[in-house]
């Protein structure tokens, strides 16, 4: 058994999101184990780029509401509670709703060797994103 200190806050890197997202890791599993599970808060309007996990993730939304799209055009209202599963290769994104902030789990697989499991893409445009707000 091990006990972990506590691990800072920190804002997510602009590269990659869209507003005001705050990320707080809280497992990284040492080999054999590769599971990752990071609490991050979404700040209304804040979300992903579209991107994609070679091994899938999970996503429980601990509080407020959010959003989950995929290239397909389908979009997902997301709730506190509720667990959302993307598989493998899924180009997808996640976020807050227009009005109300939202906080998840991510929970995700690494790579063997330490290879990062995401692939990230471009930010999701105002004109989906709001689209996806309409919903």
């Amino acid at each position: 058994m091990e006990l972990r200190p506590v691990s800072p806050t920190v804002k997510t890197p602009a590269s990659r999101f869209t507003g005001d997202v705050y990320l707080t890791p809280i497992h990284t599993g040492t080999e054999p184990s590769r599971m990752s599970v990071s609490l991050v808060r979404f700040t209304p309007g804040a979300r992903t780029n579209w991107h994609s996990h070679a091994v899938g993730q999970a996503l429980h939304v601990t509080e407020g509401v959010g959003l989950v799209g995929t290239r397909d055009g389908t979009v997902l209202r997301i709730h506190a509670g509720e667990t959302v599963v993307c598989p493998p290769g899924e180009e997808h994104w996640h976020g807050a709703t227009a009005d109300t902030f939202m906080s998840h789990l991510a929970m995700l697989e690494a790579l063997p060797g330490g290879q990062d499991p995401t692939t990230w893409l471009e930010p999701v445009t105002d004109g989906p994103y709001q689209r996806a707000n309409q919903h």
